[in-house]
């Protein structure tokens, strides 16, 4: 799973990267995070077409969602289960996910993530959870693949108010590969960048090998250090965060 994650970039010096229109408001635009929860708003990546027309060209953009997908059946955020990750293996035939699966996918990008290990009991008799941090070795950015959806209330869709609009978006996991599975047995499913188009790709669903855990020799590339339990409070925030435990 992954319940927390790191990015430190800005939505137009990412849009710079990657070639993408940025579209988050400046009052919407997420400041450097260290520590992102579920709930927090984040930065995306997405495909769509002009003005939504199937017949305009499909361009790339950098939107900012709620992390943990809203259902189309919510009657108002946060009044079901918060679902921020969701299991690539069932995400296209789950009634949550299926409808995003067919044509809104996403990235979530990211400087990387936490992930905690389950040890024996403490002296307190509960499991001890040591936190790890991953990173691309090469220090380069990370992009995850994601679900996203477009949600309103009842009351917004009933008075016909399209402005009303909250995107949300859940982030996919796999069964773990290679050495992350010494630290958990679910971890976010990696999109490497010759596979964005065809994943992003709005017009059709997705190659079921697309949602195949990563290669060995991916999940290598990823660094795993031990870091603080300071993670282990939302509050707690900043570079030190980072910093391996020796």
């Amino acid at each position: 799973m992954c319940g927390r994650y790191a990015v430190t970039t800005d939505p137009v010096r990412l849009a710079a990267e990657i070639g993408a229109r940025n579209e988050v408001p400046d009052d919407d635009d997420p400041t450097p995070n260290y520590n992102i929860a579920p709930s927090t708003t984040v930065l995306t990546v997405v495909d769509r077409h002009e003005a939504n027309d199937v017949h305009q060209p499909i361009d790339r953009r950098v939107r900012a969602m709620r992390w943990g997908l809203i259902p189309p059946w919510s009657t108002e955020p946060g009044s079901g289960p918060l679902l921020f990750n969701a299991r690539a293996e069932t995400a296209q035939t789950k009634p949550a996910f299926r409808a995003a699966a067919a044509n809104k996918r996403c990235l979530f990008p990211m400087d990387g993530w936490y992930e905690w290990r389950t040890g024996p009991a403490g002296p307190d008799g509960r499991p001890v959870k040591t936190p790890f941090y991953m990173s691309a070795r090469d220090g380069s950015r990370l992009y995850m693949a994601g679900l996203w959806g477009a949600w309103r209330s009842p009351q917004a869709r009933a008075a016909g108010d399209d402005t009303a609009w909250i995107s949300s978006a859940t982030m996919l996991t796999t069964e773990a590969v290679g050495p992350h599975r010494q630290i958990h047995d679910r971890m976010p499913l990696i999109m490497p960048v010759e596979h964005w188009a065809d994943w992003l790709d709005p017009d059709r669903p997705a190659d079921p090998a697309l949602l195949a855990p990563p290669d060995t020799v991916l999940a290598e590339a990823i660094d795993i250090r031990e870091v603080s339990t300071l993670v282990n409070r939302v509050a707690n925030n900043g570079p030190r965060l980072l910093e391996p435990i020796s």
